[in-house]
């Protein structure tokens, strides 16, 4: 473990004093209140300073916390494919990416529902702002990945990284939760990156197909009736469209707090399954850089075809295509209530009306598209 100092989340013998400066920190009543509005604060405070280990902060609190959040916030959560996991094993859980703190969450009360434990999650040096955002992260199982650099810089932090997760599955035992790209997704297409399964590979000097393969890579998708931070994303690309987009400070943060109060309507989570030997001894058939393209083609149409569509994804489509393809999954009254809330929301942002009306409508509009090309290429699992 000294290996990974830098990287890894905390232990159980450090979880005594992040609790005590968690208790401590001034904003803990306020996360209370939100979290749990009809609980005495000071009485949950005395009771969390009693956690001693990760288990006992996230059966306790952080479990009860996103459930808290979900029932205030959303409609209702459906999962499929939690009975396919073997808890004798571990995964490489690669996760398409919708909201900062949510996806990765909402997967452990899941896991935890199924009666699985919890897997380690990557959590970005660009979020570790502050000591209270750092102590429940790591409170939580959450690691560090590094976010920038130069390329030498990059290179020995995507080696940590890599060296950590490949630890953590095969020594610790533990799964690990990890987007399948850089970031979130803005626009609503999702895709693997290549340099994400690369990162995966560079901490073993194994042949391709027994690197990968020990690691079991199964994909996660989630989708949301309603896109978190959608408005935000819209004013994002816009801007990106025509500058280099520049965060402004405490942007990350703001964007988990929006993620985390925006009514979210239903949400889906399904497992997808795991990556067979198979599928990566087609994959090893490839030159070397292309099998790592092949492999992310495999991820993505388990994503696709796994992605539940909502009636927000049918209208947002028929709306910008012009047509009405899929009036037959939504009735006029759902339409209009959509319409209304774009409409809404696209008021407070800054651009060309119609522009930003595209960009917002494609966001919901792309997860459509992408399960139409499976259609059109007869994917079949």
């Amino acid at each position: 473990m000294e290996q990974f100092e830098f990287t890894r989340p905390y232990n159980d013998s450090e979880i005594p004093a992040a609790v005590a400066r968690v208790a401590g920190n001034p904003f803990f009543d306020n996360i209370v209140h939100y979290l749990f509005p009809n609980q005495n604060t000071e009485e949950i405070r005395q009771q969390f300073l009693k956690v001693t280990t990760i288990k006992d902060f996230q059966q306790q609190y952080m479990l009860h916390a996103i459930n808290s959040i979900l029932r205030q916030t959303s409609t209702g959560l459906e999962s499929s494919g939690f009975e396919q996991l073997d808890k004798e094993h571990n995964y490489m859980f690669i996760a398409n990416h919708r909201d900062i703190l949510l996806d990765a969450a909402i997967l452990q009360i899941l896991l935890d529902k199924n009666g699985l434990d919890t897997s380690e999650i990557t959590f970005g040096s660009n979020l570790m702002q502050g000591g209270l955002v750092i102590d429940i992260g790591k409170m939580n199982k959450m690691f560090r990945i590094v976010r920038g650099g130069s390329v030498h810089d990059f290179y020995k932090n995507s080696l940590e990284v890599s060296s950590y997760m490949r630890y953590a599955l095969l020594e610790k035992k533990q799964s690990v939760w990890i987007a399948q790209r850089n970031g979130r997704t803005k626009n609503g297409d999702d895709h693997t990156e290549i340099a994400v399964l690369k990162m995966f590979s560079i901490s073993s000097s194994k042949p391709f197909i027994e690197n990968m393969g020990e690691l079991n890579i199964t994909p996660i998708v989630i989708s949301y009736e309603y896109e978190p931070c959608d408005f935000l994303k819209t004013q994002e690309l816009y801007i990106s469209q025509y500058q280099r987009y520049i965060k402004e400070p405490g942007e990350d943060l703001n964007s988990i707090m929006k993620g985390i109060k925006q009514q979210k309507g239903g949400i889906s989570v399904s497992v997808a399954p795991t990556i067979s030997m198979e599928e990566l001894q087609y994959c090893d058939k490839f030159e070397k850089n292309e099998k790592f393209t092949q492999l992310a083609k495999l991820i993505d149409q388990r994503v696709y075809s796994h992605y539940k569509l909502w009636k927000t994804n049918y209208i947002a489509f028929d709306m910008v295509e012009g047509g009405e393809k899929y009036a037959h999954k939504y009735t006029p009254e759902e339409k209009k209530a959509f319409e209304e809330y774009m409409n809404k929301g696209l008021r407070s942002l800054v651009g060309e009306a119609d522009e930003l009306r595209n960009i917002f409508l494609n966001i919901y509009a792309n997860p459509v598209r992408n399960s139409l090309q499976l259609t059109i290429n007869n994917y079949k699992l």
